[in-house]
């Protein structure tokens, strides 16, 4: 195989019928790696909403157990990508999601935005460092396969195209960011959770590669000190010559899923995907219902 038969066979896949193939093969053999790094930086952004940011504070669970959340929430993503809308996995997956949102005071508006950083951000993402942009086609698949999710998770008003998500992200965005200190805490949390992925002595560059990718509004939003041009641009241009350089490489044999992913690290054992996830307790700021757990075993995933 040589290096663009996988976009070819992309191409002859039709992106409303065979969304779900077309997002599969990009997000896992064309570009895993990027896909991840895109997706945490998406987190990002969710951060620089007052409402989203204060309400993962108030909730502690990415500041006191950021490693745990940060596994929970790619391998619930995962499954639905991995097996599929109409798989019991995919079924338990998006229940758990829904469950855990149901928790809380949610709205519309907030579940839209962050769905649309899913479609949104990775594409940004490969324009400026992948070893090729994301095609037109793909795009559109992307877009059919995360509206999909949305209907799953009763949201409402989804865009109906790429153009559309990217749309609704920038005016949400425009209005909606700002500064609020629980969600600088998180975001603080977080660059922590990535630095702590490496030896201690790059925690530093970690924190500076970290806020060189961000942009201007989301630097404001969250006060960072905007690194030095000198740095960021070091930084996004050493990422743009490693995609030049994956463009040179073999393509991917078999597919990479985000549960294989060396960040993911609190399952080494397996792991069951009806126990991922928060489960609030009645009366202590979550959901009045209980919310019985699931027997061992059910939905049982490999190791990751």
């Amino acid at each position: 195989m040589q290096r663009y038969d996988r976009l070819r066979e992309i191409l002859r896949l039709d992106p409303d019928q065979d969304f779900l193939a077309i997002y599969r093969l990009t997000a896992t053999y064309e570009f895993p790696w990027d896909f991840a790094r895109a997706q945490e930086l998406a987190l990002f952004r969710t951060y620089a909403v007052p409402a989203i940011g204060r309400l993962l504070a108030e909730t502690a669970e990415f500041t006191d157990r950021a490693q745990q959340r940060y596994d929970d929430t790619v391998l619930l993503l995962d499954a639905v990508v991995e097996h599929g809308f109409d798989s019991d996995t995919a079924r338990t997956a998006i229940r758990r999601v829904n469950q855990m949102h149901r928790s809380y005071d949610i709205g519309n508006e907030d579940m839209r935005y962050v769905l649309s950083t899913f479609v949104v951000i990775p594409a940004r993402w490969l324009d400026a460092y992948g070893w090729r942009p994301l095609t037109h086609h793909e795009r559109r698949a992307c877009a059919n396969y995360y509206a999909t999710l949305g209907r799953h998770m009763g949201i409402t008003d989804i865009p109906d195209s790429y153009e559309e998500f990217e749309a609704a992200l920038n005016a949400y965005e425009k209005t909606h960011f700002g500064w609020d200190q629980g969600g600088r805490e998180v975001a603080d949390s977080t660059i922590g959770l990535m630095a702590s992925w490496y030896p201690a002595p790059l925690a530093p560059a970690v924190r500076a590669l970290s806020l060189s990718l961000f942009d201007e509004p989301l630097l404001s939003a969250l006060r960072y000190e905007r690194p030095h041009p000198r740095v960021r641009g070091l930084f996004r241009g050493a990422l743009w010559l490693r995609g030049r350089a994956v463009r040179l490489l073999p393509p991917r044999a078999t597919p990479h899923y985000a549960r294989q992913n060396p960040e993911v690290k609190g399952y080494r054992d397996g792991y069951d995907v009806g126990e991922l996830g928060t489960f609030p307790v009645p009366g202590l700021g979550g959901c009045p219902v209980p919310h019985p757990r699931r027997p061992a075993g059910a939905d049982a995933q490999p190791p990751t």
